[in-house]
Parts: C-alpha cells; sequence; structure tokens
C-alpha cells in the first residue's frame, strides 16, 4: 500500500512542526510539504499532488476556504482536513461546501487528532465532537425557506443573498458564507437591485426588512 502524501497549511511554525512530528505516529502518511498561507498552499498542492491537505482556515494573504475549494476543484482525490480554531457554524458549513472532508479543532488531543488524519486519508469524514453534534442537529431539525410570494421576481439564490445583506452582511462576507466569488455576489446584488427598483443597499434592506427577511427567519 502507498503512503498518504500531506500537505500541512497553517501560519504558525510551531503548529506545523507539531504536526509533522506528531504524524510521523502514522506510518501510512507522509509529510512532502508544508505552507505558511493559503496562496503557498495553492502552490504547493498544483506542485507536489498531495493526497491529503490539513488546512487551517484563518490565514494571512487568503482564507483556507478559498484555498481549499481551488485545490478540490483541481484535483476532486484531493482530500482536504480542515484544522482550525474556528468552531463557528458559518466556518463549518462553508468548510463543507468548499469541499472539506473533516473539520477539527486545534485543541484536540493527540489521539482523536491521529484518527481524523487516519480516517480523512481513507476516504472518510470525520468531525470534532462538537461539531458533529451540532451538524446533525442541524439536519435533523425542519429547514425553513422563505416563502415563494416573497419578492418572486427573484430568484432562489438572489432571495437568500437578500436575506443576508439585510442581516448586515458585506459582499465579501456573503462570498464567504456562500462559498462564492465577490464578482459572483455583486452580479446577484446589482440583479436585486435591478428586479426590486431600488438605489442602494440601504433602500434594499429596507426593502427586504419590510417582508420579514434578515430577522430571525434564517435567511
Amino acid at each position: 500500500m502507498e503512503a498518504v502524501r500531506a500537505l500541512i497549511v497553517d501560519d504558525h511554525p510551531m503548529f506545523r512542526r507539531g504536526l509533522r512530528t506528531l504524524l510521523a505516529a502514522l506510518p501510512e502518511i507522509v509529510v512532502i510539504g508544508e505552507a505558511g498561507s493559503a496562496e503557498e498552499a495553492v502552490r504547493l498542492a498544483g506542485e507536489l499532488h498531495p493526497d491529503l491537505v490539513l488546512m487551517d482556515l484563518q490565514m494571512p494573504g487568503g482564507s483556507g476556504l478559498a484555498a481549499t475549494r481551488t485545490i478540490v476543484n483541481a484535483d476532486p482525490h484531493t482530500r482536504v482536513l480542515v484544522v482550525t480554531l474556528s468552531a463557528d457554524d458559518d466556518s463549518v458549513f462553508a468548510a463543507l461546501r468548499a469541499g472539506a472532508q473533516g473539520y477539527l479543532l486545534k485543541e484536540a488531543e493527540d489521539e482523536e487528532m491521529l484518527r481524523a488524519v487516519r480516517a480523512v486519508a481513507e476516504g472518510g469524514v470525520i468531525f470534532s465532537p462538537g461539531i458533529a453534534a451540532r451538524i446533525l442537529s442541524f439536519f435533523a431539525a425542519p429547514q425553513r425557506s422563505l416563502p415563494r410570494d416573497i419578492f418572486p421576481e427573484l430568484s432562489e439564490r438572489e432571495r437568500e443573498i437578500l436575506g443576508l445583506i439585510a442581516r448586515g452582511y458585506s459582499n465579501s462576507d456573503i462570498a464567504e458564507r456562500l462559498v462564492l466569488s465577490r464578482k459572483t455576489v455583486s452580479n446577484y446584488v446589482s440583479n436585486i437591485f435591478s428586479k426590486l427598483h431600488v438605489a442602494d443597499r440601504a433602500q434594499a434592506i429596507v426593502r427586504a426588512r419590510e417582508a420579514g427577511l434578515g430577522m430571525d427567519n434564517g435567511a
């Protein structure tokens, strides 16, 4: 059986070094490189073609989410295990949308970290226990969608974005949350303004909140 070739991505050299040392306990894993930024991660992934990427989310010079999406799109066989401090639901679901197969917090014990690495390397999906419980609760709960009679001129995606605008999200925030490019979000926002006949974001927010979007409906 060939060894799984791993790339470690984190902006803290000490954490990379510790993770490399920990992975030495798994003979089936070979660390072939380290990256300290999202940009470097994308470049090395393209050069080294790792089987597994251990990805931090918050790094200088770019988001680990964007790097994950780019790496997985370039090679769907590459498996990504997110290893981060971020435990919020938005980060978790954005990572899943970007193509990650696992999500682990940096506070995990060594044995939990090794189990997660081994599971994702073997093609499985794994999450930190607390995150896994939240994901199960999310999918178990009835999912509410926006009534179609609210702004019927908008597409489902446009209504989703309008709801996020009404909650105060910037275009960059929306792009990160929905794993879209900023240009794509900007195009959606322009279409929304045009269809609602509003001049700016403030007017769009007023229209949306008058209709009940951006309040407590999860839009």
